[in-house]
């Protein structure tokens, strides 16, 4: 009898054993794929978390203090941009919510992600224009950049509240032509046809009547271009 416990005992480690050598690769790949896609959560800490406060506090979705610490309010800070730009409400600052703050995420260089979403702003805003009136737009926002009146990254530009309607129809998220990423480029490598300008708009559609006070400078297009 005792050597029939002591058999199954041994069997019964052995099974444990053994799931646990299935098992533990699975957890550890699980474990890793959370920490590629949730690079900043609630409980973290550190300088990316001081940066995505800082964006968050200067386009005025966080009023909390800048303190590197990933608490309830800056929880519900992402979430709340999430909402306002068509991304995945979790709270969560993985590769596609620090992709919109204008962060590195790790897969790609600043520039690639620079290049990638001006594309889309143009492809939003600007498809079936004339190429020349595309790369305007992406100037434009890159005089914006360059102007201490607005945001200092090409995302906080874009993403600022209410600048751009692509962004809150979600137009921002559909994928940009090839047309779009070279006038993107163009745009990036200095060419400005509009001449400096840090507005535009669509004379049959604007709705505001403070824009039409803004000095006209050129009109391509569709588009009055004003500084």
């Amino acid at each position: 009898m005792k050597r029939q416990t002591k058999i199954a005992w041994v069997y019964f480690i052995a099974v444990i054993l053994l799931a646990g050598g299935l098992l533990l690769p699975n957890l550890i790949a699980e474990r890793r794929q959370f920490s590629k896609a949730a690079i900043s959560y609630y409980g973290s800490k550190g300088r990316e978390v001081t940066e995505i406060q800082k964006r968050l506090k200067a386009w005025g979705y966080y009023r909390g203090a800048v303190d590197g610490k990933y608490g309830y309010q800056t929880y519900q800070a992402v979430r709340y941009f999430q909402s306002k730009n068509g991304l995945k409400v979790d709270g969560i600052a993985g590769r596609a919510t620090l992709y919109a703050l204008g962060l590195p995420t790790g897969t790609s260089t600043t520039t690639n992600n620079n290049v990638d979403l001006l594309a889309r702003l143009i492809h939003g805003e600007a498809r079936g224009e004339p190429y020349e009136g595309m790369v305007a737009v992406g100037a434009v926002v890159l005089n914006r950049v360059a102007d201490s009146r607005f945001p200092n990254t090409i995302a906080g530009v874009i993403y600022q509240s209410g600048a751009f309607d692509v962004v809150s129809d979600g137009q921002i998220n559909l994928p940009p032509d090839d047309k779009s990423y070279k006038a993107a480029r163009d745009a990036l490598n200095g060419w400005d046809p509009s001449y400096g300008c840090i507005y535009y708009f669509n004379p049959a559609t604007a709705t505001s009547k403070w824009i039409w006070s803004r000095p006209l400078v050129v009109k391509i297009g569709n588009h009055n271009f004003c500084k």
